[in-house]
């Protein structure tokens, strides 16, 4: 009786000691103070800057094509090379425009002789109409003194008539013919232009970033021989959230980090705001103008620009990571006496790693995040401890 009473007791002291192992651990787990990482708040410097992610591109681009329809004769550029306002960069096959040309040229030559020889036709019938007035005078004089006949008189107004028809037509003739000649002329310039068009020049000064046709094939009206570029003016266009707009204005400095080379910054400005917003990402482009380049670029790559919006000199900054959030507002976790009280906070300017509190916050203060280790968010009045 007494073994069984003594194994009983052991039982139930045994379970006593889980129990308050159990109730050590919930409590501990509970109510014993979480490790935290501390910042103390101090007025410092701070950038504001706006971050916005986009592509390389050239202001003016444009696609070399012919005008016509011709066989390439050779190319005279390859990619990367620079070119300059009026430089030849590819040519077509011009020997049949040639002939056409010259075709055109001995047509006009025939024409101005066609009108040459009509106007000495119209000298010749100026000259008969004289005559035959004249006569037709003189005999109109003799018949009223009764010395030459009606029939006379008749014969001189037919000559006169037939005299006057004449130079009517040779004044017709000369009006043909100097329009064949004006036709001729417009013909000729026709000819000369398509010639023309077998020179393609380079339209401003720039660099040729891509050949798409090789001599011997036949090219066509908007088909591209080679894309170029003017390098007066290179940007990075760079979406941004529409709400970062009311900060955002022409001139601004900026900085630009290319993908190819994330440790270092080039300077920039902006150059010009969208007005137009992506209506599913709410993003809008703004085009930042880069003022140098990196030895080795690309149209098209990839860029992260960080555009100044203001610097202060005194400003509460602290850690991004330090700022919590509750229903869509800011605040931070402040140390009191051990314990964090979350405290709301209004944010100014925003850095790269850090934010200001422009209210809610005092220099001097220690506020609070949870520790690496620490997965779950603080809660407001949870007894905390400091490393």
């Amino acid at each position: 009786m007494k073994l069984k009473l003594s194994r009983r007791t052991g039982t139930i002291i045994k379970l006593a000691l889980a129990a308050a192992v159990v109730v050590v651990i919930a409590y501990r787990l509970k109510f014993a103070p979480v490790p935290v990482l501390v910042h103390e708040i101090r007025p410092g410097s701070i950038t504001g800057e706006v971050m916005g992610t986009g592509t390389l591109e050239a202001r003016v681009k444009t696609t070399i094509s012919p005008r016509i329809q011709e066989r390439l004769a050779e190319v005279l550029v390859d990619q990367n090379d620079p070119v300059e306002t009026g430089q030849l960069l590819a040519r077509l096959d011009d020997g049949e425009l040639k002939l056409q040309v010259e075709a055109a040229e001995a047509a006009l030559a025939a024409a101005r002789a066609t009108t040459e020889r009509v106007r000495v036709d119209e000298a010749r019938a100026q000259a008969v109409e004289k005559q035959a007035r004249l006569n037709y005078q003189r005999i109109s004089d003799l018949l009223a003194t009764k010395v030459a006949a009606q029939a006379d008189l008749d014969k001189a107004v037919e000559a006169l008539q037939v005299a006057e028809a004449d130079l009517k037509r040779a004044r017709a003739a000369i009006g043909e013919a100097e329009s064949q000649v004006v036709t001729a002329e417009k013909n000729l310039l026709y000819h000369k232009e398509l010639l023309r068009y077998t020179r393609i020049l380079s339209p401003y000064n720039g660099l040729v970033v891509r050949r798409d046709r090789d001599p011997g094939g036949v090219v066509v009206p908007g088909g591209s021989l080679l894309q170029i570029i003017s390098t007066n003016e290179i940007w990075v266009s760079a979406w941004v959230d529409e709400t970062a707009s009311p900060d955002l204005k022409p001139g601004q400095p900026a900085r630009v980090i290319f993908r190819s080379e994330p440790g270092k910054s080039y300077p920039g400005e902006v150059a010009r705001l969208g007005r137009e917003t992506d209506r599913e990402t709410r993003e809008f482009l703004v085009d930042v103008r880069v003022k140098e380049l990196p030895l080795n670029w690309t149209v098209g790559q990839r860029a992260e620009v960080f555009i100044e919006t203001g610097r202060s000199t005194s400003a509460l900054a602290v850690p991004q990571s330090f700022i919590h959030w509750r229903s869509g507002n800011p605040g931070v976790f402040v140390n009191d006496h051990g314990k964090a009280c979350w405290r709301k906070v209004t944010l100014g300017l925003r850095g790269r790693d850090t934010t200001e509190l422009a209210q809610g916050a005092t220099a001097g203060e220690q506020i609070v995040k949870p520790g690496e280790e620490k997965k779950q968010e603080l809660t407001d009045g949870q007894r905390i401890t400091v490393r």
